[in-house]
């Protein structure tokens, strides 16, 4: 239980980070969404991380973890953006 409350402290220390860099009007602006965005963006990062490195992805709270997370959430923020302003 305790590491699904740390994945959502992460995961929203994440979503506002990138939220912060890549400021909009088209983005998400509730604490929810921008702790799913965080998770989502961690996963993401992983993922990308993964690929192109061969990267564990983000396994805990450490620098090349948050910079996964982050960068991750930068992306799906960014997708977001991008269709949330076809409405």
């Amino acid at each position: 239980m305790s590491n699904i409350i740390f994945w959502i402290i992460f995961g929203g220390i994440a979503g506002v980070i990138a939220k912060w860099i890549m400021p909009g009007k088209n983005e998400p602006q509730g604490c929810l969404i921008t702790i799913i965005l965080g998770i989502v963006g961690a996963l993401v990062g992983g993922f990308i991380g993964n690929l192109l490195w061969g990267s564990t992805g983000v396994t805990g709270f450490g620098v090349k973890s948050f910079a996964l997370a982050v960068g991750g959430a930068l992306i799906v923020l960014w997708i977001y953006g991008r269709f949330a302003g076809k409405r």
